[in-house]
C-alpha cells in the first residue's frame, strides 16, 4: 500500500472548468486561498470537463501530466479546486506519488493556521477530523497516544480499524467540550440581551473588510490582513452611536463559495452570533469583480443558518478603490436592505454606516406603554427579566403603568407566547 507523505510547500494546483454551476469554481480565488495557505505554486494545470472522472476526478491523461509535473519541480502538495471523493483522492496519491488536498481540505487547512481561541481550535479539529475520517488510510496511530495504546486493540482488530475507532472516540470527546463551550456562550449572550443592548453583527465573504471595518467602527485592534479567512473567533465590543445609544458590534467568521459542511456544522456556536443579532451589516468588497456572486453565497449561508430573515445592511466597502465613488447611502425599497457606501480603510463614510445602524436600530425597537392588573405580575416579571422597563408608576387602583423599548424579536416573542393577549396592555402613551 502507499504510503501518505507528510506534505510540504511546494504545490501544484488543478483547476477543472466544468459547465455544471453548482460544482463551478473561481480559479483566483483558488489561487488566493492556496497563498493564504502560505504554500508556494510551482505549477497550475486546467482544463475542461463535461463531467468529473470517477477514478481520478480530471482524465487519465491530465492525471499523468500531473503526475510527471510533480517530478519536474520536486512538489510535496497537489492541491484541488474541487471537491474529491476518499477513493478519487486515494488514487491519484498512488499515482503522483505526493500529498493530494481537495479544496475542503485546503480551507480546513487554513482554519487550523488562524484559529487562536480554544473553542476555535476545538471547532476546526472537529471538521477536519469529520472530514477526513473517510480518508483513513494509513498514519493515524498518533491519535493512540491521547488514550494510551496497551489494551486498546481487540481480538482480530486490524490497524484501520483501531485508528477509526480512536478517531471515532476522539470526536465524541471535542463534541463534548464544544457542548459547554456553547453553553458558556449562550450564558454570555443572554447577559448582553439582559443589559437592553441590541447586537449588530459584521457579516460577509472572506475578505471583504469586516475586521478592518470592525477596527475602524470600535477603535479595537483586532487583526486585519489582505488575506481570506485572517481572523476566525468571534470578537464583541460595545459602541457609542448617538447619545444615550449603545450597541455591541460582532465581528464574524467570513464566508465562501461551497463553505465546506463540516465547517457550518463544527462553527455552529460561532455562527449563531450572526442569526441572534437585531441587525447584520453586510460588508462587501465594492472593488471586487465577483462581488454579486459573493453576495449570493453570503445569503446562502445565511439562509443555511436561519439567519436570512434579520435586517440587514449592505455596506459597500473599499471604495477607496474605485474612481468617482462617493461615500452615500441608499435607502432601500419594498423590503430591500439600505446600502452604505464607505471606507473601512480611509474612514470615509463611516459617520453615515453609524448614522445609519443607529436610525435601523431605532426602527427595531419599540418605545411603549403597558397598563397591568395586580395579577399580571408575571408580565411585569418577565419585563423586568428582559432589563426594558424604562419607568413604573402605580396607579391609586393597584395597576402597573410601565413604560418600555423593546426590540422586535422580543415583542414578537412576547406576542407569540400569551397568543397576542399582551397588546390588550397597551396603552397611549
Amino acid at each position: 500500500m502507499f504510503e501518505r507523505h507528510a506534505g510540504g510547500e511546494n504545490a501544484i494546483l488543478v483547476h477543472i472548468d466544468l459547465p455544471d454551476t453548482h460544482n463551478k469554481e473561481d480559479k483566483d480565488e483558488f489561487i488566493d486561498l492556496v497563498v493564504s495557505a502560505g504554500l508556494q505554486i510551482k505549477g497550475i494545470v486546467g482544463g475542461s470537463r463535461d463531467k468529473p472522472h470517477p477514478r481520478y476526478f480530471i482524465g487519465t491523461g491530465k492525471a499523468e501530466e500531473i503526475a510527471q509535473l510533480v517530478k519536474d519541480k520536486s512538489a510535496d502538495v497537489v492541491l484541488f479546486n474541487h471537491r474529491l471523493s476518499p477513493a478519487q483522492e486515494r488514487n491519484i496519491e498512488r499515482l503522483v506519488e505526493c500529498r493530494v488536498i481537495d479544496r475542503t481540505g485546503l480551507i480546513l487547512d487554513i482554519f487550523a493556521q488562524r484559529a487562536q481561541t480554544h473553542e476555535g481550535k476545538l471547532q476546526v479539529e472537529l471538521a477536519q477530523l469529520n472530514h477526513l475520517s473517510t480518508r483513513l488510510v494509513r498514519g493515524w496511530t498518533h491519535l493512540e497516544r491521547q488514550k494510551g495504546g496497551i489494551g486498546l486493540r481487540g481480538p482480530g482488530e486490524t490497524q484501520l480499524e483501531t485508528d477509526r475507532r480512536l478517531l471515532r472516540d476522539r470526536i465524541k470527546t471535542i463534541q463534548k467540550r464544544l457542548a459547554k463551550v456553547e453553553k458558556q456562550r449562550e450564558q454570555s449572550r443572554r447577559a448582553r440581551k439582559r443589559g437592553s443592548l441590541p447586537t449588530v453583527a459584521l457579516v460577509g465573504y472572506t475578505n471583504a473588510g469586516k475586521s478592518t471595518m470592525f477596527n475602524r467602527i470600535t477603535q479595537a485592534d483586532v487583526y486585519a490582513a489582505d488575506q481570506l479567512f485572517a481572523t476566525l473567533d468571534p470578537t464583541h465590543r460595545k459602541i457609542h452611536l448617538v447619545p444615550g445609544q449603545q450597541a455591541i458590534l460582532s465581528d464574524t467568521v467570513g464566508f465562501i463559495r461551497h463553505l465546506p459542511h463540516d465547517l457550518v456544522a463544527a462553527f455552529k456556536a460561532t455562527l449563531q452570533e450572526s442569526r441572534q443579532a437585531d441587525i447584520l451589516l453586510h460588508i462587501i468588497d465594492a472593488s471586487d469583480e465577483r462581488k454579486d456572486d459573493n453576495i449570493e453565497q453570503v445569503y446562502e449561508v445565511l439562509e443555511a443558518i436561519g439567519a436570512k430573515g434579520i435586517k440587514t445592511v449592505e455596506v459597500y466597502n473599499k471604495i477607496d478603490r474605485l474612481e468617482q465613488v462617493s461615500p452615500k447611502v441608499e435607502p432601500g425599497v419594498e423590503g430591500e436592505p439600505d446600502r452604505v457606501w464607505c471606507s473601512a480603510m480611509s474612514g470615509e463614510g463611516i459617520e453615515l454606516l453609524c448614522q445609519t445602524i443607529s436610525e435601523q436600530l431605532e426602527i427595531q425597537w419599540q418605545h411603549l406603554k403597558l397598563r397591568l392588573a395586580p395579577q399580571d405580575l408575571g408580565l411585569r416579571s418577565e419585563l423586568f427579566d428582559l432589563k426594558v422597563v424604562e419607568n413604573e408608576v402605580v396607579e391609586e387602583d393597584g395597576s402597573l403603568v410601565l413604560d418600555i423599548c423593546i426590540n422586535n424579536a422580543d415583542w414578537r416573542r412576547l406576542m407569540r407566547q400569551t397568543q397576542g393577549n399582551i397588546e390588550k396592555f397597551c396603552i397611549e402613551a
